[in-house]
């Protein structure tokens, strides 16, 4: 999966390049800045120190000396007025100025914390929208992995609005799946019991069928008889969506080694997170995203909250698999994609 969401220290991502959320002087401070220092040691903060700076919205590349990455890029995000002094504009330039460092040198992967939304006091569910959308955006383009590494729980939340709706929405499928009254139980036990009787007599074998060669198929011709694949449907729904295997893989955030994987096997089986991703990158309605899924084995269900939280995103005609995961992280689900 291209980009990634994930809970962990920073200091210890072994990517190519790790972002650190700096000050202009670029010479350390709180936070992720002085974490990221105090791992890399004192000959970080030398390199810096010959850099002059870096103005607000912009970044500046160096060595990662005893940090797990080869690069640090130090991006300065903009500190939180009231939205309205170019506060989005500088975010959104700090990502795309530390990505296009990291492509210029050649990183295939590089983790970023949530610029500017610690003491800098950019709302969190605002700055994590403006992270995913420029990354994602980059990523159309480019192949690189990305990761939006979160510390604690804290320093991550999605609109709150959005959240309560989504926690409604579960309680209203989930709980229903998994309420059962006592005499629902009793009533379901009877009928149970009722077929085991029946099912303890052996049904008479007909007099006419004693004998009788086996018309069954075989087992070559039953398998020669295969309903198309999950390969080929998802094959056969990109040509009819007009889009390129490159668009489609991209928009479902899926690494294109796996789709080359995908296309080549006709019988490959992909996880269901993966179904989902191709499912939801070709806008399929719930019916058809149901039939694809039940290509490869999968379905989705009442009984489970991951499933319940996609549904709720389809149903509404979101089909961007990003914010779908900005929601699963929320709730600690597992997110779409390989």
């Amino acid at each position: 999966m291209p980009l990634q969401i994930i809970r962990n220290d920073i200091t210890k991502m072994s990517v190519d390049a790790i972002v650190n959320a700096a000050k202009t002087s670029l010479l350390g401070g709180g936070g992720v800045d002085g974490c990221i220092h105090r791992a890399a040691g004192p000959e970080l903060l030398a390199e810096c120190s010959t850099l002059h700076g870096c103005e607000t919205g912009s970044a500046k590349i160096t060595k990662g000396y005893r940090l797990p990455c080869k690069y640090v890029i130090h991006a300065v995000g903009p500190r939180w007025r009231d939205g309205k002094h170019q506060e989005q504009e500088l975010l959104e330039s700090c990502y795309r100025t530390s990505l296009n460092l990291a492509k210029e040198n050649g990183c295939q992967s590089v983790a970023f914390p949530l610029i500017s939304s610690g003491i800098y006091g950019y709302p969190k569910d605002q700055a994590l929208k403006v992270a995913v959308d420029t990354i994602s955006t980059f990523l159309l383009e480019y192949e690189m992995m990305v990761y939006i590494v979160i510390f604690d729980r804290k320093s991550y939340q999605i609109s709150g609005k959005l959240f309560a709706d989504i926690a409604a929405y579960i309680d209203d499928w989930y709980v229903k799946e998994h309420t059962d009254s006592r005499s629902e139980q009793r009533r379901r036990l009877e009928a149970l019991s009722e077929e085991s009787c029946f099912e303890s007599a052996p049904a008479p074998l007909p007099s006419e069928t004693i004998g009788k060669p086996c018309s069954s198929q075989s087992l070559e011709e039953a398998l020669g008889q295969m309903d198309e694949s999950f390969s080929e449907m998802l094959l056969r729904k990109i040509d009819e969506s007009g889009m390129t295997d490159a668009q489609c893989y991209k928009k479902a955030n899926i690494d294109r080694k796996l789709f080359s994987k995908i296309r080549s096997d006709k019988f490959y089986k992909p996880s269901k997170p993966t179904v989902l991703a191709f499912a939801l990158a070709l806008e399929l309605p719930l019916a058809q995203m149901q039939e694809m899924l039940g290509k490869a084995g999968f379905t989705l269900s009442h009984s489970s909250k991951f499933d319940i939280i996609v549904e709720y995103f389809i149903e509404r005609g979101n089909y961007n698999v990003y914010e779908i995961n900005e929601a699963l992280f929320a709730f600690d689900q597992s997110l779409i994609g390989a």
